[in-house]
């Protein structure tokens, strides 16, 4: 096709949608040739590239190190502590499946190859359901031939209901994985969405990404992130302190938590303090802890605004990690309602969970506006929130802020002569919010905390 110039139009590329169709172009590709190695659940992408025909021309070497002693001798491990589901492991298994290529392979290849080593490593639904469904997922791949290496690698939570299809969306991940590396690297929405071919649903949530290498010199692996949970293929990402992404398990796993959510327009000292205090009084409680409490901030990329949900725009959110970080690690999250925060954490930790906010915060938690997509209302709300071993932490406020914060509000306000730093019992609540306010406090869930 020409344009009206008669310059050339150039035309679009259309990939395949189903695994299949992928699975079998990356075979009929006389130039890219590689290894799949799998462990434990991840058993599915080397079965598509050897089922759909023409394999002999990609694949040069399958493995599936099922056993641990056999992935302990071929890929190194078996030390204490060894988690063969961690992106320690794959990172072994990557470097052997891509040393064994150029050692072997490139030196002896005639054609221009364009070599990739892909892995897994995955722990699907036992019988019991208890155990932690998850994969690690990566490639290591030459974008163009004799190209110094470029490396992908996901963590994925597993969210089908059977043992069976949580392996069955890993075989389709994988061989997406494989063809977005090799061929959808246009943009990172091209890469994103083809990851996600076949994947509708919810099957799998995406919590931890990276990619290095020339194939991403001008990639922002942040902001893929974001667009990742802008299109509700994850639902948090955990930012350290180096305002890098961290694996959420990393931070979270079995150690009692203290949260703060915000938007965060301004990164204020009293933001660390909350923290800090919200820490000590954790610690006063007496209870014996494995690990050492971890703080976190909590920043929703979406948010209510009475009972609108508003959206956060990807600079204001990258800004505002950049500025957070040096205070505590910032969990970026799609969770409007304070409910969903709490039942993500349970995923991670058993251990106690502490929410602080100021006493505004806390006020808010009790608006029936915020609930009305729930039939329980704002019952079923807190009830959700405050889950087995989860307390709110209510910090001071100045009372001029905390006045012009609640002008408005139909069931709450500052009492009459309030000054200088307000707290919980500086709030006049509606009957009946006051009796149910009063037993919160009374039974311990709601706790006042000083500055």
């Amino acid at each position: 096709m020409t344009a009206a110039s008669g310059t050339a139009t150039p035309v679009p590329v259309v990939h395949p949608t189903s695994v299949h169709a992928k699975a079998l172009a990356l075979n009929l590709e006389p130039g890219d040739y590689g290894s799949v190695a799998e462990i434990g659940a991840g058993q599915g992408v080397a079965q598509w590239l050897l089922t759909v025909g023409g394999a002999s021309g990609t694949v040069a070497r399958t493995i599936s190190a099922y056993d641990k002693v056999v992935s302990d001798q071929t890929y190194g491990g078996g030390q204490p502590g060894t988690r063969y589901v961690s992106r320690e492991r794959l990172g072994a298994m990557l470097d052997v499946e891509y040393g064994i290529l150029m050692d072997h392979l490139a030196p002896k290849r005639e054609k221009p190859t364009r070599f990739f080593a892909f892995a897994n490593t995955v722990s699907a639904r036992n019988f019991k359901g208890d155990n932690e469904q998850h994969g690690w997922v990566g490639i290591r791949f030459q974008a163009a031939p004799g190209q110094q290496a470029s490396e992908v690698i996901l963590h994925v939570n597993l969210m089908d209901p059977s043992n069976t299809q949580q392996q069955e969306a890993m075989g389709v991940l994988g061989v997406n994985l494989i063809y977005a590396a090799m061929r959808q690297l246009q943009s990172a929405e091209a890469f994103l969405d083809g990851l996600f071919d076949g994947l509708e649903g919810g099957r799998l949530e995406l919590d931890y990404l990276s990619a290095s290498g020339p194939a991403f010199e001008k990639t922002n692996v942040r902001r893929c992130a974001l667009l990742a949970l802008q299109a509700g293929r994850a639902t948090v990402f955990v930012f350290d302190q180096k305002g890098e992404l961290a694996e959420p398990s990393a931070v979270l796993r079995k150690r009692a938590v203290v949260v703060e959510r915000g938007l965060f327009e301004k990164a204020e000292p009293f933001h660390k303090a909350m923290l800090d205090s919200g820490t000590k009084v954790l610690l006063a409680e007496g209870t014996a802890f494995e690990k050492p409490p971890v703080a976190v901030l909590e920043l929703s990329m979406r948010y209510l605004n009475g009972s609108e949900v508003k959206e956060l725009p990807f600079e204001a959110l990258l800004e505002r990690i950049d500025r957070l970080r040096n205070t505590a690690p910032v969990m970026v999250t799609n969770f409007p309602e304070t409910h969903r925060l709490t039942t993500y954490l349970r995923r991670h930790t058993q251990e106690p969970v502490r929410i602080v906010g100021g006493v505004v915060t806390l006020a808010r938690l009790l608006d029936e506006s915020f609930y009305a997509d729930l039939p329980g209302s704002m019952l079923e709300g807190l009830g959700k929130m405050l889950s087995t071993n989860v307390k709110v932490y209510a910090y001071p406020m100045p009372a001029e802020v905390c006045g012009g914060a609640l002008a408005g509000a139909k069931s709450v306000k500052l009492r009459a002569g309030a000054s200088g730093q307000v707290n919980l019992n500086d709030l006049e609540f509606a009957a009946p919010l006051n009796h149910f306010v009063n037993y919160l406090t009374g039974v311990g869930r709601f706790v006042i905390i000083s500055a």
